[in-house]
């Protein structure tokens, strides 16, 4: 927990948003309402997203998921864009039964194939849609060393370059659409990244190692760098053009499918599943 020493007064919460609010307790902001235990229904509570055109990536469960359908259930037109057509489309139908009503849609999108990146970009911009919010969530996680048919290793692809090149060919659309925000999902983990060689230089290979130099932990750690990299420059770029760019860490450790590739992470994340954030 944190402690004012001022004042004595201790929160767990972040202290910036915790002793403001005691602060001043007669008109509290909406954000300084939030903590560990806030949900993404009661963050939106009261907003209308109605003519809202939201992109998520890796939408048909997780994160991506819990994100698109908070969105569509306060009116946003939101885009599941997910490797698999048949599963985004199951979780199209299980938002549709929460509210019949919803705007949901998935189209495919398969990070690991820049040209599935670039065929998206143009069958979403057939649609002459505007793009408010586009949010880069999809990512793989303790994956097995393999490479992409791009000749690239697939965790730097899928958590990094897919998403960096589907934002450059929906970068004008953006524009158009301001005020519009990009949001990157990345992870506390990107501090425990070293890529440097042996003479302390930058070694941009790292990225993309070969399997000998190949550690999936280390890699994720990497790809979750070069997110919060891109999205700062990102945010530099195209905040005059009133487009934002923002990286978040979403929580440590949440239980969802990210997990999956190897059972040694399965039992350590339902081993700390109690003590989480959950879904």
């Amino acid at each position: 927990f944190f402690c004012s020493h001022i004042n004595k007064r201790t929160t767990y919460l972040d202290p910036r948003l915790a002793f403001t609010v005691e602060d001043n307790p007669a008109k509290p902001t909406t954000r300084q309402k939030y903590d560990g235990n806030t949900t993404a229904m009661e963050i939106l509570q009261g907003r209308d997203l109605s003519g809202k055109v939201v992109i998520i990536t890796g939408a048909n469960s997780g994160i991506g998921f819990e994100t698109a359908k908070s969105l569509a259930l306060h009116g946003a037109c939101v885009i599941l864009a997910c490797r698999s057509l048949a599963r985004g489309n199951e979780a199209v139908q299980r938002i549709l039964g929460e509210w019949h009503k919803a705007k949901v849609e998935a189209m495919t999108l398969d990070l690991a194939s820049l040209q599935s990146v670039q065929n998206f970009a143009e069958a979403f911009k057939s649609k002459n849609l505007p793009l408010h919010i586009l949010i880069c969530n999809a990512a793989v996680f303790a994956a097995p060393w393999s490479l992409t048919e791009d000749g690239l290793e697939s965790t730097f692809q899928v958590n990094h370059l897919g998403h960096f090149y589907l934002v450059q060919l929906l970068g004008d659309v953006l524009r158009q659409s301001s005020p519009a925000r990009v949001v990157m999902v990345s992870s506390e983990s990107h501090r425990f990244s070293e890529i440097k060689d042996s003479s302390g230089k930058l070694d941009f290979s790292l990225l993309s190692p070969s399997k000998k130099e190949y550690w999936a932990m280390l890699a994720y750690n990497r790809s979750k760098l070069c997110n919060i990299l891109f999205s700062s420059e990102l945010n530099r770029r195209l905040s005059p053009h009133g487009v934002t760019s923002n990286s978040v860490h979403p929580g440590n450790m949440i239980y969802s499918s990210i997990h999956r590739n190897w059972w040694v992470y399965t039992l350590l994340f339902t081993l700390v599943r109690p003590f989480t954030k959950s879904m």
